[in-house]
Parts: structure tokens; C-alpha cells; sequence
């Protein structure tokens, strides 16, 4: 078992499963809305300061005279034709996407403006040293070590050395089951740490598939052009990391691993069935694993590592059975050089520029389409940022986050959650028995916003400025012991996994909690000195977002406790079912590549929570305009104020993507591309077709009785 993959703290900048991101396996502790890199608003003055915690503007918003950039609109098309365009369409034609991405958006333009705040504050803490083992100690000497190209190119491949050869000296199977059941070595499934839904107050441990060197199966198993292209690109890259470790046998060896990996694949659940909660809750004993997947040697592997339990959760099991048979019938020269390939693959970046420039031209330029590697200064800021992110993240919010930025997410919190109570009181298809738990469970949201209560620490951790493999390293056990540690102690719903530095906001299901962190309460997503509609319209669509997705298809499933169980009653529950259906029909038409449509299913949380996000946001920004202007918002530059609200949605989610980054979200999903988050909504809400007018004429016209009302 890999504890690389099971690192706690520095999943963002490790080379293991990133446990706690949207993109991870399976059942994520948390959803964010959106998938790794959300809206603003003419400051005009409103009635008697705009009402408790919503200020009135005291400055200048970031964006336009009103939060919105107008001159990035195309206003030659017709907002019912094409919203997305209509909204964002000068800024899609004249913006360049940045050769070093391969996607490039509002996320996107914020995460670089982080960038260079953090990067400012390890500067500092380069300069100014520290005591062993302090925050800018460990900050500094990481930074440090990775900018230190002359000496990791110094120090060549010697890193790998004694793990390629205890890989070498294996025999038998026995003998590889039993380097799984280390800290480094990778194994053909993963392992985490999460809540566990039977009882969200304590950590379980969960087993998953894996082993895919590209990630998802349908790299290896989809019949297009695109995808036979990736694969031979794959084993033109296995060879080239032979060649570089001085291995023999480079292209035998690459399709060698490509079999197996392609046969893991086949074995390999969907994406769409690995989301599904009810389907990937399975909880069993050692014992009944070891009878699941007798080659694997599960029950010693676990010993070895120091995992002690009397029971685990396996999420897709006939994936773990077939691993464990395949393991068994595939040549042990195979299994090695797999092994093999993979450590070094995955710690490419630790090595001389050769491995690492191999590494970024199939993951980057071939997988993503993006041209170019990051500046190397950027990507260290980024590795600190996520490693040691709580050590940067108290500082950073120190110096960009003020106070009535938090007072103003508070009200808009709370103005979020009365418009969705209401609409659940008044919800038409669900029962009372249902209706009373919903919104029991809507009664004990637990709003983040900002920072964390309290801070990750360090303690114990040690990085050198000369030794950037050994730190590497070090941060793996370091981050195995955490693990460990959390796997015997209770859940502590204080702790964040993410650094309040990141862009991005997030919903866990097990400890029903919506999270805000400073990096995305910024213009446009939310700006105190925009329009009050362009707030309402940004940052409280990604609110009504999370707060959905504790009732999205999979979230609903949990109840206010955190629990996974049903508590909807027939009837309802099946009222809901066909609702979303319905939905999920719409995004399968959706086709942005030839080749490639979203998967309605695979992205339905995701366009759940887009869907009565926006619904709730709109619901709570009339419910201001009747409190604050009693009777409809000031017109400003031509536009009202519903315009305004819907102009918000869609411009924090205008984005470029490489064709090649494109099919890679529609593969991996579970978001929908930006353009569908955009017009797949706004075509179901009542309200904007009221706001501009759209008739049966236009293209994204829907008739009512077609159009998707769930919450």
C-alpha cells in the first residue's frame, strides 16, 4: 500500500492521490466547485447601507463600473442564442491562453495573484531563516531545496537507487505484495483516510482501485483517434524514462506495462459508478478482504504499515477482487517493471530536468495540451503553498484577508440559507416527512469562511536547503505518521485539508460543512465595492453551490449528522430521481468536442449544485431588492438588476481550455466545462428569460414545461 498516497497535508504538491480534491477517488471527503486551479459586481449607492452586513460600496469595484468587464462582452450575439458568449465573448476571442496552461480563467487569474502574495512571504522567510524545525525554517529550506536545480542535477538519479533495488530484488508475487505494503513503492490500489459515513465522528480506512499510470480507464479503453494517440505517446514516454535510469529493454517493457495497466483498466469501475456513494460504501473485516483479494496479501500488508483495524471500507470491490487475480496471472518481470516506472515517474520532478522534462511533455503537453512548463519559481510556489500551506496560509490571511470581508460572507451566508429554507418550505414534489429532515439537516450547515480555527503544525518535520529528494522524502513519512495518527483519533471538524490561500470552496458531506477560504473571496467572485447583484449573482452562486450540494444526488444521501443513509421516503425520492434524469438527459447533449460529450450522470452533483445554486442565489437577491430598494434595483449602464445577477454568474466562469485539457475534464469530469456551467443553467431559470427577453426564437430556449426545477 502506497502511503504516499494517504499524506494528510501535502496532498496539493505530492505525487500520491490528492485525497481531498474533487478530482480524487471515488467518494471525496469534500466537493469543491471546481476542479484545481468562482463572480463580482457599478458601485452605486444603496438604501441605508444596503442592509445589515451587506455594506454599501466605500471604493471602487475591481471590475467596470459596477463589478462586470462589459468590454469583454460580444454583444452582437443574443443572449438567448449563446449566454456564454453574450457575457464573456470578446474576452474568449482576444485572450491569448498563456503558453505554460492549458486551461486559463477567473480561477485561474486569481490563483496567479496568490501566487505572488505567497511567494512574497517565502521570500521572506528565505531571508530571514529560523529556528530548526519553525514554520519559515521548514518554509525557507523546501523553497530552497527545489530552487536548487544545480543541485539536484548534481545529484543525478542516486535518490532512486536503493528503492529501484529493493524493487530488484524481488522474486516471487509474495515479495511484491509486500513492498505495496510500504511508504513509496506503488501498489495497483490506493488507500485513505476519511470519516466514516456509518459515523462521520471517527476515521476509517478506505481501499480503492488504482495503478493507472494516465488516471482514468478511458485513456486506455476509448477507441478514438485522440486516445490512441495518448496511449502511444505513453509508451514512447516509458521508454524514455528507461533510457534516462540507464534500464534495458525501454520498449518491450513500456508495452508490457501498457497491457497490464490496460487489463487493470478493464477491471476498473467507471468514473460515474465510483461516484456513487451507495454503491462504494463497503465496509468489511480484514478477514472478508483477504477472502475478496487473497493475492494481494492484505492483512500482512496492513500489519507492516502499522494499520491496526477491525474493519475497512472498500470502494469498488470487484475492482480489488479482479486486481488481485490479474496480480496473480501477470509475469512478476512485468509487475516489476511497473513498480519500477512508477517511482520514478512519479518523482520526476525530484530529478535532474531530463526526467522532469519528460515527465511535463506527456502529462503536460501531450495529456493537457499545455505548450510550456510553469517558471520553476511559480511551480516552488505552488509546492510550498500546498506542502507547508497552514505555515503560509496564517500569514497570507493576515496581510489579504480583512475582517468585513468575513462580516460581509456572513450575511451572504445567512441570506443564502433563509432563501433556501424557504424554498424547501414551499417545495411542491417533496413530502412533509421528508421536507422536516431536509430542513433539519439545511439547520445545521456549518459555514467556513476565510481561515481555519485552528492551524496545521509541523512538529517533527525536518527539510534541509540542499537535500530537495530527502525532503521529498521526509514529507511522505512525515505525512504517513499523521495519517496514522488520525486513523485512532476522532474527527476534528475544526481542521481544514485545504490552505485559506487556495481558490476554490468546497462542501463535505460527512461533516456538513461549506467552505469559503480567503483565496476565492476576491473580485469577481466577491467584491465589497461592487453592485450588490454582481455579489449575489458571483460568490452567491458558489454559496447556493455548496449549500446544494448537501441535497445533490449523492450529498442527499447524508443526513445532518453526516450519516449515509436513506431519509427520503419512497415517493419523494423517486419525485427527485425524475427530475434528475431529466437534467442529466440535457448535459449528454452537451458535445464540446467532436468526439467527446459530458457525461450527465458522471457530472450530475456538479450541474445539482450550478443549478440550484443559482435558483437560491436569485431567490435571496430579490429577497434583498424587495428589502433594500422596495421595488426593483437601479438600472445602471442599461443593465437591470436581474441582468446583472445572471452577467455575474457567467462571467466567473468564463475560462479557455486546450482541446486537449477539454477532453480530459469531460473524461474525468465531474464538472461540466465552464461554457455549460453557464448556459446549461440559466436556460432552466424562469427569471432569465424574464431578464433578457428570450422567446422561443432563440437557441438556448426552453419550453417551461422542459426546464429542470429541483430545489
Amino acid at each position: 500500500m502506497t502511503g504516499e498516497t494517504m499524506m494528510k497535508r501535502f496532498l496539493m504538491s505530492c505525487t500520491g492521490l490528492a485525497a481531498l480534491t474533487l478530482a480524487a477517488c471515488a467518494q471525496p471527503a469534500e466537493t469543491p466547485s471546481e476542479e484545481a486551479e468562482a463572480p463580482a459586481v457599478e458601485a452605486t449607492e444603496t438604501a441605508d447601507a444596503a442592509a445589515e452586513g451587506t455594506a454599501a460600496p466605500s471604493g471602487e469595484p475591481r471590475f467596470g463600473t459596477f463589478g462586470f468587464d462589459v468590454a469583454g462582452m460580444d454583444d452582437s450575439v443574443h443572449p438567448g442564442d449563446d449566454f456564454n458568449r453574450f457575457a464573456n465573448g470578446t474576452w474568449l476571442t482576444e485572450t491569448e491562453l498563456p503558453s505554460d496552461r492549458s486551461r486559463y480563467g477567473v480561477f485561474t487569474m486569481l490563483a496567479e495573484e496568490a501566487e505572488e502574495d505567497v511567494q512574497a512571504i517565502i521570500a521572506e522567510a528565505v531571508a530571514s531563516g529560523g529556528a530548526p524545525g519553525s514554520n519559515p525554517q521548514l518554509v525557507g529550506a523546501l523553497y530552497s531545496s527545489w530552487m536548487n536545480a544545480d543541485a539536484i542535477e548534481a545529484a543525478g538519479a542516486a535518490g532512486l537507487e536503493p528503492f529501484l533495488a529493493e524493487i530488484a530484488a524481488i522474486e516471487t508475487h509474495d515479495d511484491a505484495a509486500a513492498l505495496f505494503a510500504t511508504i513509496h513503492h506503488q501498489a495497483p490500489f490506493g488507500v485513505a483516510i476519511w470519516a466514516d459515513p456509518d459515523n462521520p465522528n471517527v476515521n476509517a480506512l478506505r481501499l480503492f482501485q488504482g495503478g493507472l499510470g494516465m488516471g482514468n480507464r478511458d485513456y486506455y479503453l476509448e477507441d478514438t483517434e485522440a486516445f490512441a494517440g495518448y496511449r502511444e505517446a505513453y509508451l514512447a514516454y516509458i521508454a524514455r524514462l528507461h533510457e534516462l535510469a540507464g534500464l534495458p529493454d525501454g520498449e518491450a517493457n513500456a508495452q508490457a506495462i501498457l497491457d497490464f495497466e490496460t487489463a487493470l483498466a478493464e477491471i476498473h469501475w467507471t468514473r460515474e459508478d465510483s461516484r456513487d456513494v451507495t454503491l462504494t460504501y463497503n465496509p468489511m473485516s480484514p478477514a472478508e478482504l483477504d477472502e475478496l483479494a487473497p493475492n494481494l496479501n492484505m492483512s500482512q500488508g496492513m500489519e507492516a504499515l502499522g494499520i491496526n483495524v477491525d474493519r475497512l471500507i472498500v470502494v469498488q470491490p470487484t475492482a480489488i477482487s479482479g486486481t488481485s487475480e490479474l496480480f496473480a496471472n501477470t509475469d512478476i518481470e512485468t509487475i516489476k517493471a511497473w513498480m519500477t516506472v512508477h517511482f520514478i515517474s512519479d518523482r520526476a520532478s525530484w530529478l535532474p530536468a531530463a526526467f522532469d522534462e519528460a515527465s511535463f511533455d506527456f502529462f503536460g503537453r501531450t495529456l493537457r495540451g499545455q505548450a510550456e512548463q510553469r517558471p520553476r519559481d511559480r511551480r516552488g510556489v505552488n509546492l510550498v503553498g500546498g506542502a507547508l500551506g497552514h505555515a503560509i496560509g496564517q500569514i497570507y490571511v493576515d496581510r489579504h484577508f480583512p475582517p468585513a470581508s468575513k462580516d460581509q460572507m456572513d450575511d451572504l451566508v445567512e441570506r443564502l440559507t433563509v432563501a433556501f429554507r424557504g424554498r424547501l418550505e414551499r417545495l411542491e414534489w417533496m413530502d412533509d416527512e421528508t421536507r422536516a429532515q431536509a430542513l433539519t439537516k439545511l439547520s445545521t450547515f456549518e459555514p467556513r469562511i476565510g481561515f481555519p480555527e485552528i492551524w496545521d503544525e509541523y512538529d517533527g518535520l525536518v527539510l534541509a536547503e540542499d537535500d530537495y529528494f530527502g525532503n521529498r522524502i521526509r514529507m511522505a513519512e512525515f505525512g504517513w505518521a499523521e495519517s496514522l495518527e488520525d486513523l485512532y483519533s476522532e474527527v476534528d471538524p475544526r481542521e481544514w485539508s485545504w490552505p485559506p490561500q487556495i481558490v476554490n470552496a468546497s462542501y463535505n458531506p460527512l461533516q456538513n460543512q461549506i467552505t469559503f477560504p480567503a483565496g476565492i473571496l476576491q473580485a469577481p467572485f466577491f467584491d465589497p465595492n461592487a453592485d450588490p447583484a454582481m455579489n449575489f449573482g458571483a460568490i452567491g452562486g458558489v454559496i447556493g453551490h455548496e449549500i446544494g450540494h448537501g441535497f445533490d444526488d449523492n450529498g442527499r444521501r447524508y443526513d445532518a449528522e453526516g450519516r449515509l443513509r436513506m431519509w427520503w421516503t419512497e415517493d419523494t425520492n423517486e419525485r427527485f430521481m425524475e427530475r434528475a434524469a431529466v437534467l442529466g438527459a440535457q448535459y449528454d447533449t452537451y458535445c464540446p468536442i467532436d468526439d467527446q460529450c459530458v457525461s450527465g450522470r458522471l457530472s450530475m452533483g456538479e450541474n445539482i449544485g450550478d443549478l440550484g445554486g443559482l435558483q437560491m442565489a436569485y431567490t435571496a437577491w430579490r429577497e434583498y431588492v424587495d428589502e433594500v430598494y422596495g421595488g426593483e434595483a437601479p438600472v445602471i449602464d442599461g443593465f437591470t438588476g436581474d441582468q446583472r445577477f445572471f452577467l455575474a454568474w457567467a462571467q466567473v466562469w468564463r475560462n479557455l481550455y486546450t482541446d486537449d485539457a477539454l477532453r480530459a475534464q469531460l473524461v474525468r469530469g465531474p464538472h461540466s466545462p465552464p461554457r455549460y456551467r453557464i448556459n446549461g443553467v440559466v436556460r432552466n431559470l424562469d427569471a432569465w428569460y424574464e431578464a433578457f427577453g428570450i422567446t422561443e426564437d432563440h437557441e438556448l430556449y426552453l419550453p417551461p414545461e422542459q426546464r429542470v426545477r429541483i430545489w
